[in-house]
């Protein structure tokens, strides 16, 4: 029987929608680094508690964050109310061979506590044949471990080899690092998601190194809605209506901040300064990852 999670947020919250039908939150939690400082984790559960209770539901992690910490962390956080939440997780590529895939996926769901994943994702692609791992999948969703999978980090030629395989096209969403300095994806990989219904999960869509929060730019547009940088930026990375977003954040501040992104509604000037101080693609650029 498929498990719908359930969403309890005082605040609309946007969904975007799997091939499959069922729509998830737009807005996540991502628990990259999480799991790694036992002094952290405390703030780390508590934020991931927080997220939930204003319905950011969706959570994604991974076998290699934190070396499983990070799943542990999720554990913890999710206990207790394991079917209000759309559980992500990934297998590591070197692991990604039929057997070895159903193993990982096995070993994240004993860290997880629970006996399935609602999406499994392939984190990114190495030397196992794409139809070795899409047979994992196949097996594990037989078995009721993991109810959708999908891929992390394909760009379009990765998606059109896993597309043309039988039973590729159950593939779920593409992860990829989407922010408004890292705009590649919007000359191929976007227009080809949508024109597959494929949805994008965004990681990284406040990007890393902290220079796109101190944008000039950026701040102006904030100051106008009264909101932070950051809100601004989470808001520009779901006006699509098919890319949902995973901000990590490990402290309750940064998730109340990150979740009032909800309220900001960008204008079509605010659009335009931006694309101005960040501008989209011209040509095909690499697929930019962590």
């Amino acid at each position: 029987m498929a498990h719908e999670y359930k969403e309890d947020a005082s605040r609309p919250m946007p969904a975007v929608a799997l091939p499959s039908g069922e729509t998830v939150p737009a807005f996540g939690l991502g628990t990259w680094m999480m799991g790694q400082d036992s002094h952290a984790r405390k703030h780390e559960v508590a934020a991931l508690k927080l997220g939930l209770d204003l319905g950011m539901t969706l959570i994604d992690t991974a076998e290699m964050y934190g070396d499983g910490g990070a799943e542990r962390v999720v554990a913890e956080a999710i206990a207790g109310r394991r079917d209000d939440v759309f559980l992500v997780s990934k297998v590591l590529p070197q692991n990604a061979t039929r057997r070895g895939t159903v193993f990982a996926c096995e070993q994240s769901l004993k860290r997880l506590k629970t006996e399935r994943l609602d999406l499994y994702l392939l984190h990114w692609r190495q030397s196992v044949p794409l139809r070795e791992t899409l047979e994992a999948f196949e097996a594990l969703k037989q078995a009721g471990k993991i109810r959708h999978w999908g891929v992390s980090n394909f760009d379009v030629d990765d998606m059109d080899e896993l597309l043309a395989l039988s039973g590729g096209d159950a593939v779920a969403t593409n992860q990829v690092m989407y922010n408004l300095k890292r705009r590649g994806i919007e000359y191929v990989v976007l227009p080809h998601s949508v024109h597959r219904r494929i949805p994008i999960m965004a990681y990284s869509p406040l990007d890393q190194a902290g220079s796109l929060l101190r944008s000039h730019e950026l701040r102006a547009v904030a100051e106008r809605h009264g909101a932070t940088p950051a809100q601004i930026a989470l808001a520009w990375t779901i006006r699509h209506k098919d890319v949902f977003a995973i901000p990590k954040a490990a402290r309750e501040a940064h998730v109340k901040e990150n979740h009032g992104a909800l309220n900001v509604r960008l204008t079509a000037d605010d659009l335009a300064e931006l694309d101005h101080a960040f501008p989209p693609p011209k040509k095909k650029r690499p697929l930019e990852s962590t």
